[in-house]
């Protein structure tokens, strides 16, 4: 049995947690004494509290984030009745900052904020020597990279074969926008490329496919960015897929080229435009070109492979809805493959707090602290704009209707034709989740009909079309009278890279005539 256990609750069972490992790996000598214990938002906090403690650990890492802190407050209040000398230790962005305001913190024994990785081995030895530091918050130090071990040689079999592989060659940011944590650790500080390529090297030789990096600015220093570009490229095989996220005003030549070398389905760069509104950018101190990111998208999008999903957020101080509609409509005209809608989270500790009087902005006080309303989108609006963000990646970004959704989209606005098409699937099925996708080809074709513009026999094939992409074969009820007439069959989707990103391409063969 391990005295110190290091547990999360992940969002999922396939992300794995990534600062645990990097604790692990940092354990020095205690490392013998330490395990890993993982478990995911959807187990109870009781079932949760019952395998921990049956590992009988004398000190309990929790590493506690925005979409884990309610049931790991709860479950951190089992333990503490359960099993009162469990020494308990708090740790993440979630509980880094307003640690007064928290139930969670006053309910462990200790709390680390900031970058844990070297200061809870150092607290841990401390404990097991029987020294109890006096105050309960402990400020961790930026480490930097030359200090730590590497965690990558932690991720096991199980790991490899069936969860997210999350690495990272930098931590910090330079920017401030006001909105992101990451706005708060300055400077950027790199890893060594050297040992963290050999890493790379090896986690690729155990059979990992897919790499997701953590870096917020993968293309800050074009000089390190050119060579793990150029690292996956020598290594390039079929079923390799690499997400960076990038800074969308910045992309020399010298990345350019060699991004264009990579076949389709290897890379995914996640770009945040957030809001192309000046007047906006300027209030959350968000300093980018607009101009140029439209370039570097359109030149992404028309002499690369690479899946753009491109990040705008809903809800930030001083942006309408008409302005976030003009700002969608310019980034859906440059045809990135996914734009995540995300609605403005109030991440603990970012500067954003200081519009709340003059903007009358308003959030849940419940994770992940989603804003409720603005000065300028009041709360109706901004429950048709969660509506619109919840359909868009349900219908737009899942891949599933890439001949339909542009017979959707035409016309003027884009953000006009899919928010009609949001409150109708409002008004018709009062729901955002649990519609089964033979039932979502349905409500299409049901809304299309309702539409005077809508060439209701193209779209309908346009649907059939999308609705055989995964392989099926039969003609379903809710197209009877439509003419499905047509010289080419489109094959089943052969997947490249991953899943979903796979979902969007487009792949026609010459077949027999369909009757």
């Amino acid at each position: 049995m391990p005295d110190i256990l290091l547990s999360t609750l992940n969002a999922r069972y396939a992300h794995a947690a990534f600062g645990l490992r990097y604790l692990l790996a940092n354990f020095g000598e205690l490392q013998s004494r330490a395990a890993i214990a993982e478990f995911d938002i959807s187990q109870r906090p009781i079932d949760i509290a019952e395998a921990i403690l049956a590992r009988q650990p004398r000190i309990l890492g929790l590493g506690v984030y925005i979409w884990n802190i309610g049931p790991m407050t709860e479950l951190v209040g089992i333990l503490k009745r359960a099993a009162p000398r469990l020494i308990i230790v708090l740790g993440g962005p979630e509980v880094s900052h307003e640690v007064d305001q928290q139930e969670i913190v006053r309910k462990a024994d200790y709390t680390i904020t900031g970058e844990a990785d070297l200061e809870f081995p150092k607290l841990c030895g401390q404990l097991l020597q029987g020294r109890r530091p006096l105050m309960p918050i402990i400020q961790a130090d930026p480490p930097s990279f030359s200090d730590l071990k590497l965690p990558y040689a932690l991720y096991d079999e199980k790991d490899v074969a069936h969860r997210v592989i999350y690495v990272e060659a930098s931590r910090g940011c330079p920017f401030s926008c006001e909105f992101c944590l990451s706005s708060l650790d300055v400077p950027v500080r790199n890893a060594p490329l050297e040992p963290f390529l050999a890493s790379m090297d090896d986690l690729l030789k155990r059979g990992v496919k897919q790499f997701k990096f953590v870096d917020r600015t993968f293309n800050l220093n074009a000089n390190i960015g050119r060579s793990i570009l150029q690292f996956f490229l020598d290594r390039y095989h079929p079923g390799l897929f690499v997400h960076f996220e990038m800074i969308p005003d910045r992309l020399p030549e010298a990345l350019r080229a060699l991004i264009r070398q990579f076949p389709e389905g290897a890379l995914q760069f996640e770009v945040g435009i957030q809001s192309f509104n000046p007047d906006v950018q300027a209030l959350i101190s968000r300093r980018q070109n607009n101009d140029k990111t439209e370039e570097n998208l359109r030149w992404l999008r028309s002499e690369t492979n690479v899946h753009i999903h491109a990040d705008l957020i809903v809800g930030l101080p001083g942006e309408t809805e008409e302005s976030f509609a003009a700002g969608f409509d310019r980034l859906a005209a440059i045809r990135p493959q996914e734009i995540q809608v995300g609605m403005l989270k109030r991440l603990r500790g970012t500067p954003i707090v200081r519009h709340d009087a003059a903007w009358e902005m308003v959030y849940s006080p419940q994770a992940p602290y989603e804003v409720l309303s603005t000065k300028s989108i009041d709360f109706a609006a901004m429950c048709r704009m969660r509506r619109f963000a919840r359909y868009w990646d349900l219908i737009a970004n899942s891949g599933r209707f890439p001949h339909g959704l542009p017979m959707l989209l035409a016309g003027a606005s884009a953000f006009e034709r899919f928010m009609a098409l949001s409150e109708w699937l409002w008004k018709t099925t009062r729901s955002t989740h649990g519609i089964a996708l033979v039932r979502l080809f349905e409500l299409l074709l049901a809304f299309a009909k309702e539409q005077v513009a809508m060439d209701v026999n193209g779209f309908g094939r346009a649907l059939w079309r999308d609705y055989r992409r995964d392989g099926r074969t039969d003609k379903p009820s809710f197209l009877a009278g439509i003419d499905l007439q047509e010289p080419t069959r489109e094959t089943p989707l052969v997947k490249i890279g991953a899943e979903r990103q796979s979902r969007h391409r487009l792949v026609k063969v010459e077949t027999r005539p369909v009757s």
